[in-house]
């Protein structure tokens, strides 16, 4: 017999009484026993066998206990396996949710999530467990599973704590005191507001505006002989500056409607009545340059009936007072009108507690840094003292009047310009004190969460719209390819979209020069305000693109040079200030810097650079015009040529021109001549009224009555077309 069977039948039969020696052990003797192999035979394969040797207590704990561990650990993964049951609804889905995480969330296993999957644009060979799925993907999936989605809620909005900062209730009539009144000077364009406040304050702030016009709001106190303060707003008239009017209206008591005598009612006349009207702010009318001879305040007063705002001497509420600003006529009957309407209203403010005002102008000074200048409502603003305004806060360092002295506190009604900004706020933001720096980084990170959580929402609703439009259109277009594997499609894809990748960068570069990006800066945050105003009117995209890189507040800097530089801008200043140093980096980096300080100058150098941006329209002069009397052929050579015999009716035909063939008021043909003969003769011009014979295209064949005409082409630079209104 061989060998080898011998050997495995001694096993079998050593195996055989190894189990019976097992039988014969009881329990507790197996548990509580080491088994170690001893070898019998010379024959290692089969000479095996078990005797059990007793193990210490400790030992056994310690190699059971990891067993134990492993065993409770499958348990728990077996437990974590587990399908949840879905129970009837919606599934929850949230963004970033792996395949696993959706399965899970389904009650369903990967395998669904792969068919459902099927004929989209994910390539299924990537695809992994743990691969994250855009939201599309899983609202499709979901949908295609025959359940509902909805969106989870985020954990981090039941946890964050409203910590904004919000104003005082309403004061207790005991503690309020009498405050100056607020008055807003209103009205047109060069209509005289600067001049009337100029002469009320007795200081020269007129000759100081470019233009004599107002460029940005000032805040200035007037102390009447009488002993009482009127606090005045001159905001600007033209119709840039909107937004600054309607800004000097929500914090003002009275407002004074300065309008010309010899000009009437104009255009920001009328915004201006409609502003004092929505914030609900009585009007006295100022007609003012009544010492001109074409001077009339009746037709002003008859012209003002028809916008509602009617005059005491109809029978209306309005007080009119004829006025010279520039010479100080009735100024002082003018104050005491203000005065008297103010006692009227009978304004009081609580000068105690907390700080609350608005901002009405902000700007940016190199030694300073950020400055407002605001007006306080309610409290007294004294040094050291903690505001919050927009996404900013500031520890108040100084204060200053309007004549830029320092002084130590401000009351309700108090114009007042303030330092110690962090960064700058926006014109129209709500001051409100705090009671520690603390407290207002706390406000600043609270609002600016808020801001990014609105804008996060917004961009996931550009997002999803996107997404749905794309998803619509690869839909579309690959229906004709589900037939195919998806390597397959990608192939066909691949070559129907190769031409594209050449055509990129020619397109950028079109992009490019039909492109006009803007830097824009301003002495402060209003002036930049107005013209980004303007320039959301645009509305001229398909002839030049307007892309507005950066603005802000200050001097022209190095770094607003670099970036022009980087986008092939513009640099525009309205009253700001460029250096030596920076003028000469522009030059030598070839970036076009252009200052102004009135603002409809700046629109038409804008208008300008828009206009150089557009590519030269090619514009047709005609020279001449012939009508075809007759028409024949000749024959040169083997070919036959058509030859129109005509008549010049107007101006005259010239062989170095271009010419062009009309048939039933339809140019059919473009082109150059071939011949131009007069008796047999050739000839460079024929005049009008004169006879000639003539070819153009040795296919085209003419008819009786076709017109010919002889035309000229020329370049011409383009003009935009945008109006900004003004």
């Amino acid at each position: 017999m061989n060998q080898g069977l011998l050997l495995r039948f001694e096993n079998l039969v050593q195996l055989r009484g190894a189990c019976w020696q097992l039988r014969a052990l009881s329990p507790r003797e197996v548990c509580g026993a080491q088994w170690k192999p001893v070898q019998l035979s010379a024959h290692p394969m089969g000479s095996l066998l078990l005797h059990p040797q007793l193990w210490p207590k400790h030992r056994l704990i310690s190699a059971t206990l990891p067993q134990c561990r492993h065993l409770a650990t499958k348990e728990e993964t077996k437990k974590k396996r587990k399908k949840i049951p879905l129970m009837r609804g919606e599934v929850e889905i949230r963004q970033k949710m792996t395949v696993q995480e959706l399965a899970q969330a389904m009650g369903k296993d990967i395998d669904h999530i792969y068919e459902a999957l099927l004929y989209t644009d994910i390539n299924l060979d990537s695809l992994e467990p743990d691969s994250i799925l855009y939201e599309d993907h899983i609202k499709m999936i979901v949908q295609k599973s025959g359940m509902k989605y909805k969106s989870a809620k985020l954990k981090e909005e039941k946890e964050r704590k409203n910590t904004d900062a919000v104003k005082r209730p309403p004061a207790d009539p005991a503690v309020l005191t009498p405050r100056p009144p607020v008055v807003t000077i209103l009205g047109h364009v060069d209509h005289g507001k600067t001049t009337l406040l100029d002469s009320l304050r007795k200081t020269q702030v007129a000759s100081m505006e470019a233009g004599g016009i107002t460029q940005h709001i000032g805040a200035f106190i007037v102390h009447m002989p009488s002993g009482e303060k009127i606090t005045f707003l001159d905001t600007p008239g033209h119709a840039a500056f909107s937004a600054m009017r309607a800004r000097g209206t929500n914090v003002t008591d009275i407002v004074i409607l300065v309008v010309a005598a010899e000009d009437g009612v104009m255009q920001q006349t009328i915004e201006s009545i409609q502003h004092a009207k929505n914030a609900g702010v009585p009007l006295i009318l100022a007609i003012n340059k009544c010492d001109k001879p074409e001077a009339d305040p009746e037709r002003v007063k008859k012209e003002l009936l028809a916008h509602d705002v009617v005059c005491e001497e109809f029978g209306g509420d309005v007080q009119a007072i004829n006025i010279s600003a520039l010479k100080g006529e009735n100024l002082m009957v003018l104050a005491e009108a203000t005065v008297a309407l103010a006692e009227m209203l009978e304004l009081k403010a609580d000068a105690t507690g907390l700080v609350e005002g608005t901002i009405i102008e902000s700007r940016k000074d190199k030694g300073k840094g950020p400055l407002t200048t605001a007006i306080i409502q309610r409290g007294t603003l004294r040094k050291g003292c903690v505001l919050v305004a927009g996404k900013t806060w500031a520890k108040v360092r100084f204060l200053f009047n309007e004549n830029g002295k320092a002084v130590d506190a401000a009351s309700p009604g108090i114009p007042v310009e303030i330092m110690g900004w962090k960064e700058s706020p926006s014109a129209g933001d709500e001051i409100l004190e705090v009671e520690s720096e603390q407290r207002a980084q706390e406000v600043v990170a609270w609002r600016t969460y808020v801001e990014q959580q609105e804008k996060m929402k917004k961009d996931l609703e550009v997002i999803e719209a996107k997404q749905k439009e794309h998803r619509l259109e690869y839909e579309k277009k690959h229906q004709k390819l589900a037939h195919l594997t998806w390597r397959q499609r990608k192939a066909v894809l691949y070559k129907a979209n190769k031409h594209l990748m050449f055509s990129r960068p020619k397109e950028r570069t079109e992009m490019d020069e039909n492109t006009l990006s803007l830097i824009v800066k301003g002495d402060v945050d209003g002036s930049v305000e107005a013209i980004l105003n303007i320039l959301d009117s645009y509305d001229c995209e398909d002839e030049c693109k307007l892309d507005i890189v950066y603005f802000g507040m200050g001097d022209i800097s190095e770094n607003d040079v670099n970036l022009a530089e980087a986008f092939n801008g513009v640099i525009f200043g309205f009253s700001v200030k460029a250096n030596e140093s920076i003028k000469k980096l522009a030059d030598k980096k070839g970036i076009k810097i252009k200052l102004h300080n009135i603002i409809y100058k700046l629109i038409e150098d804008l208008k300008d650079e828009l206009n150089c941006r557009l590519p030269p329209a090619v514009v047709e002069t005609t020279i001449g015009e012939a009508s075809v009397l007759d028409t024949f052929s000749v024959t040169v050579g083997k070919s036959r040529i058509p030859v129109a015999g005509c008549r010049v009716h107007k101006g005259l035909l010239d062989r170095k021109m271009k010419f062009k063939l009309i048939r039933n008021k339809d140019v059919i043909w473009k082109g150059c001549l071939s011949s131009l003969k007069h008796h047999k003769d050739d000839v460079q011009v024929i005049k009008t009224g004169m006879d000639c014979g003539l070819s153009l295209d040795k296919n085209l064949e003419f008819s009786i009555g076709d017109e010919i005409i002889c035309y000229e082409e020329k370049e011409v630079q383009q003009t935009t077309s945008w109006d900004p209104g003004f």
